[in-house]
C-alpha cells in the first residue's frame, strides 16, 4: 500500500524483483495506451528535423518495456533501449529481430518498421538509470552496477563495430514509466546527465532542438498546494505530485516547454502527465 513516508526511498533490488515477478502484458502493467501522443508527435515534427531523428528511450526497473515491441521506432532512426528486467529485454529483442528480416509481412512488420530495410536500428543495453549516462551509454556512472551491451539490430555504421556512434549524443531523450524508482537526488543527477546528452542546447541552452520527454504517474499535490511524494511499498518507487516533478526539473536545471495530461487510461488509476523539457 502506498504511503506518504517519505523516510522510505525506492531501492533498487526490490523494484527488480516486484517487476520480474509481474506479467509480461497490459493487465500486468497497465499500458496499452502508451505513445499515442499527438502533441508530442507535433512538437517534435515541428522542433527536430528529419535529418535528425534519433531517439533514446530510457526504461529501467519501469514496466513498458515488458509489454511495448514498437517504442517509438516508427519516428526516428537510432533508438537505444534500456530495460533492466531480464524478461522483458529478451521480449522485446526477439520482436525486433523478427522484424528485421525482408520476409517479415502483416501486422507485424509494423511493429519496428524500418528496420529490415536496413533505415532504423534498434540497440539494446542492460542496466540501471543510477548506473545510466545517455551521453556514454556503455559506460557505467556507478562502479558497483555495469551497462551491457546486448545487441543491435537494424542498420549498422560500421561492420567491425556496430557502437561507433553510440556516444554522438541524442535528439531526444525518452524517459516512460521509470523515473519513480530514482530517489530525489538520483533523479536530479540523472535529467542533468540526459540534458548535457542532448545534441542541440540552442544559443541560450533552453532553446534548442533537442527535448527530454518524462511521462509519469502524478499524485495529487499537498493539501497547501506543493509538492507531494507517496511511496509504494509493493514495487519500491516514489509517485510524485505534479509540483514535486516540476521541483525536479528546475533543480535540474530544465526548461519547460510543454505538459498535458495522457487521455483515454483505465478509471482509478494515478493522472499520467507528459512533459516535455530542455
Amino acid at each position: 500500500m502506498a504511503t506518504t513516508n517519505n523516510l522510505q526511498v525506492p531501492v533498487v533490488e526490490d523494484g527488480i524483483r516486484y517487476w520480474t515477478e509481474q506479467p509480461a502484458s497490459v493487465d500486468g502493467v497497465l499500458v496499452s495506451a502508451s505513445y499515442r501522443c499527438p502533441w508530442i508527435t507535433s512538437l517534435f515534427a515541428s522542433l527536430v528535423p528529419r535529418t535528425l531523428y534519433r531517439i533514446i528511450s530510457i526504461k529501467a526497473l519501469g514496466s513498458t518495456a515488458r509489454v511495448q515491441s514498437n517504442p517509438c521506432i516508427g519516428c526516428w532512426s537510432r533508438k537505444p533501449v534500456t530495460p533492466f528486467i531480464q524478461e522483458a529485454l529478451q521480449n522485446a529483442r526477439k520482436s525486433a529481430a523478427a522484424n528485421s528480416s525482408t520476409q517479415t509481412h502483416g501486422r507485424h512488420a509494423v511493429h519496428w518498421p524500418g528496420l529490415a530495410e536496413q533505415t532504423k536500428s534498434v540497440t539494446f543495453l542492460q542496466g540501471t538509470l543510477q548506473a545510466f549516462d545517455p551521453a556514454h551509454p556503455i559506460v557505467s556512472n556507478d562502479s558497483s552496477s555495469a551497462i551491457a551491451f546486448i545487441d543491435r539490430i537494424g542498420s549498422h555504421p560500421s561492420p567491425e563495430d556496430p557502437m561507433t556512434d553510440i556516444d554522438s549524443g541524442f535528439d531526444v531523450v525518452w524517459c516512460q514509466w521509470c523515473l519513480g524508482h530514482l530517489n530525489d537526488i538520483d533523479l536530479v543527477a540523472f535529467l542533468r546527465r540526459s540534458y548535457v546528452a542532448l545534441r542541440d542546447h540552442g544559443v541560450d541552452g533552453h532553446n534548442g532542438k533537442s527535448l527530454i520527454v518524462v511521462k509519469e504517474n502524478a499524485c495529487s499535490d499537498a493539501e497547501d498546494g506543493g509538492p507531494k511524494t507517496v511511496f509504494d511499498e509493493q514495487d519500491s518507487s516514489f509517485t510524485r505530485s505534479d509540483m514535486a516533478w516540476k521541483a525536479a526539473f528546475r533543480e535540474a536545471g530544465l526548461r519547460l516547454v510543454k505538459e498535458q495530461v495522457q487521455e483515454g487510461l483505465p478509471d482509478g488509476l494515478y493522472v499520467v502527465k507528459m512533459y516535455a523539457l530542455k
